[in-house]
């Protein structure tokens, strides 16, 4: 099975949730974009929780018009799989083009993630 995140990922995500933890106001880019490629859903992650490395925060859009900053275990996600039977996968080409609370702005808007 193809891991959810890279190892550059993993770093970039854990340096945002150390940022974090230390009482920094951050606002950052999110790192990795996950999605469902049969069920509409799809994660922002930006950042990941030093104490555990497994819970990621970001934006969550379940495909339901409804999308919210929120939190998630890598290790959960990692055992979803779709009606087709399909997991979930790294959008390999993702490049992020706003900060985290701009995609949240744009997402509320417009009722799911919309690049």
């Amino acid at each position: 099975m193809t891991p959810l995140i890279t190892a550059d990922e993993r770093m970039r995500l854990l340096a945002n949730g150390q940022a974090g933890a230390a009482g920094q106001d951050t606002d950052p880019l999110p790192v990795v974009r996950l999605f469902t490629p049969d069920a509409h859903a799809s994660w922002l992650l930006a950042s990941l929780d030093p104490a555990d490395g497994d819970t990621a925060q970001g934006l969550i859009d379940l495909g339901i018009g409804m999308p919210a900053l929120g939190t998630v275990k890598l290790s959960d996600l990692a055992a979803i799989v779709g009606p087709r039977q399909q997991p979930v996968m790294r959008d390999r080409y993702f490049q992020p083009v706003r900060r985290l609370s701009e995609y949240l702005r744009l997402a509320e808007y417009n009722g799911s993630i919309t690049d």
